[in-house]
């Protein structure tokens, strides 16, 4: 494998992981394992590594991306002994990704616009004049690896569907006041579905969109931090940037993180995900792939991405 992608990378220049598969074949880990044990080749990773929650680790802690998917889309692997070439290859996808990532931003943000005009208008026909205060009743929050600038569009599968769509997804957090109204909350619900749908089955679009809508004392409770189900969203929240609506709101939810020691807590998991990963990698470099079993598989990639990488 190690003479294949010299020979490759000699004759094409600097590839990503993704085009050494393409060219060479769906041996994933095969390559990644010979780039990054040869000599003669060398391997710039762009981007940054981040936590990310996992009910199937020990601890919950795992960094994302996964080795696959760092190696597929994050990754350039060019000649040891011919640097220049490999180094502008990999700026050129350092840009390309915060490319992306900005411009899927900007699509949540036309999105969320499009569904504050929405709920203001279903507001007015029913509360008339009342309406003015409805967006400091509600903030819509963006997270996901957009935020971390690291959006990719690599086509694959919607989960519920099963339709390609154009990489990373939109995750979106919709947080309100205790007291809105259950209209305001269906209003809100029904325009992001009806406008997760439309974007879904768009052939000029195809971005999937996750949203869920709680109400900050929702937060409050999983501020405990003391469950899984606790955590996840925690860890949403830490990330997640302003989008749209009430300042007030997004404040009060990131100052749940400090007054419970969340980010520390969340700090202290990333410290450990990084010793795991590299604990990892350690382990799948001394393997070859048909010894692999699906546990030690899963620190190559995640089951939700087995489909996407067969």
């Amino acid at each position: 494998m190690e003479e294949r992608i010299v020979g490759l990378v000699a004759e094409r220049g600097p590839q990503t992981g993704a085009e050494l598969r393409e060219a060479l074949g769906e041996e994933g880990f095969a390559q990644w394992r010979a780039c990054v044990r040869s000599d003669r080749l060398a391997i710039r990773r762009v981007g940054r590594r981040y936590l990310r929650l996992d009910q199937r680790v020990e601890g919950y802690a795992r960094l994302s991306p996964s080795i696959l998917r760092e190696f597929l889309t994050y990754s350039v692997v060019g000649l040891a002994d011919d640097p220049a070439p490999l180094e502008a290859r990999t700026a050129a996808l350092a840009a390309h990704i915060r490319e992306i990532s900005t411009a899927k931003h900007r699509l949540a943000e036309r999105f969320i616009d499009e569904i504050g005009a929405r709920v203001a208008d279903d507001g007015r026909q029913r509360e008339g004049t009342k309406t003015r205060v409805l967006e400091d009743r509600f903030c819509v929050l963006l997270a996901g690896d957009i935020v971390y600038q690291m959006a990719h569009d690599a086509p694959r599968p919607e989960r519920s569907t099963g339709r390609m769509v154009r990489g990373s997804d939109l995750d979106l957090v919709v947080i309100t006041d205790d007291d809105v109204s259950p209209e305001l909350v269906k209003s809100l619900d029904d325009s992001i579905y009806q406008q997760k749908y439309r974007q879904l089955i768009n052939p000029s679009i195809r971005e999937e969109i996750d949203y869920t809508i709680k109400p900050i004392s929702r937060l409050r409770e999983q501020a405990r931090f003391d469950t899984f189900r606790h955590m996840v969203p925690c860890k949403i929240l830490d990330e997640a940037v302003h989008l749209y609506g009430s300042e007030r709101l997004y404040r009060a939810a990131k100052a749940l993180l400090v007054e419970h020691g969340i980010r520390e807590r969340l700090a202290a998991l990333e410290e450990e995900a990084v010793r795991l990963r590299d604990q990892a990698e350690s382990h799948l470099l001394s393997r070859d792939e048909k010894s692999l079993s699906g546990d030690e598989l899963y620190l190559f990639y995640t089951s939700e991405e087995s489909e996407e990488f067969e």
